[in-house]
């Protein structure tokens, strides 16, 4: 099923004209499937760029380790790499996080944000990101690194972590570039790190409309979304630029204030599915027209933006509890489908 489900994705790629494909490969922890993801994207990357080698994949490395990276063993490049004694062991999630005075937030039991000034850090990302290279991928999306980067914001503390991050993607910039040069989307605007990125990635930050059940709009200023603020400065390729081109995305976290079930939760502008267009819950011809309304809204308001489409993703639909979105036309393979992918193609067209 899961080979047939694969198949029918590639096709609505190929078919949409999708070029660049965000967090195609990704855990959420999870650590202990990520050697048979590996595996798997082996055997799978070759069949994507059968299907149009234009296609650049990106791999995503989050803000998050568990207690599962325990049972990835260390290979002797990556100690080398980080001129490290080469010892045969695995990765050690006590040495990945911030020292227990720091942690002031984390994902639950058994799983905390990784602090990128730790060597257990850098060697587990160095891992990370070269693996994914090797594979094949072509971009890396590095999660949030303001919350990697320090989760106390005093300056010292700050300028370090940034320091140790530019010292830790300098070097897997090294490896990339021999292989394919990745692009490094980062889930941040910060100056210091666009050096080291080819643009930035961010939630939508989508607003509610009041009085209007699941109605949203796009708003400059609204909590804290990106546009018309994202930095920019020399990049690591070279060239220069005021501000940095971005992607915003649907995010998957979070539910409308105003769900039927009468169930709350506090109002982020997260971009949820089930929120504004409910990508779940409201018609179709709702969902098409919304997506239309943001990818032109986003291009009107700041040219250094850019929708990223929903896919195949995560999400939460308090409605009918459905864990996961498909922007496929409805199969025997998928018969989840949405039938989105004809709406995705129509806009991708128009803009041509």
């Amino acid at each position: 099923m899961a080979e047939a489900i694969s198949a029918t994705i590639l096709r609505m790629l190929g078919t949409i004209g999708a070029k660049y494909i965000g967090r195609s490969i990704c855990l959420w922890g999870g650590e202990a499937n990520l050697l048979q993801n590996f595996a798997r994207a082996k055997q799978q990357l070759p069949m994507v760029h059968a299907t149009d080698p234009g296609m650049i994949l990106e791999a995503c490395i989050f803000e998050i380790v568990t207690t599962e990276v325990e049972q990835i063993p260390v290979p002797p490049w990556a100690f080398a790499a980080l001129g490290l004694p080469v010892e045969k062991r695995n990765f050690q999630y006590e040495a990945i996080l911030y020292p227990k005075a720091q942690r002031t937030r984390s994902w639950g039991s058994g799983a905390g944000i990784p602090d990128v000034s730790q060597i257990e850090t850098q060697l587990w990302f160095y891992f990370l990101a070269v693996s994914y290279i090797d594979l094949g991928f072509e971009g890396i999306h590095w999660g949030q690194m303001e919350i990697m980067i320090t989760t106390i914001l005093t300056l010292r503390i700050m300028l370090t972590s940034l320091r140790w991050f530019a010292h830790m993607l300098r070097n897997t910039r090294a490896v990339a570039w021999y292989s394919a040069m990745p692009m490094f989307p980062a889930a941040a605007w910060c100056a210091t790190v666009s050096y080291y990125s080819t643009f930035h990635a961010f939630p939508l930050r989508i607003k509610e409309v009041p009085d209007h059940s699941q109605q949203a709009i796009l708003e400059v200023g609204f909590a804290d979304s990106i546009f018309l603020r994202s930095k920019g400065g020399l990049t690591s390729s070279g060239w220069q630029c005021e501000h940095l081109p971005y992607l915003v995305e649907l995010d998957n976290w979070g539910a409308s204030k105003k769900s039927r079930t009468g169930r709350t939760r506090r109002q982020t502008g997260s971009g949820v599915t089930t929120r504004l267009p409910g990508l779940r819950t409201r018609a179709k011809q709702y969902r098409s027209e919304w997506l239309e309304y943001a990818w032109n809204w986003v291009r009107k308001t700041d040219s250094n933006g850019y929708l990223e489409m929903p896919g195949s993703r995560t999400m939460l639909s308090p409605l009918d509890h459905r864990q996961w979105y498909y922007a496929n036309v409805p199969s025997s393979a998928v018969p989840e489908g949405l039938g989105d992918e004809e709406a995705i193609r129509a806009i991708w067209k128009s803009d041509r």
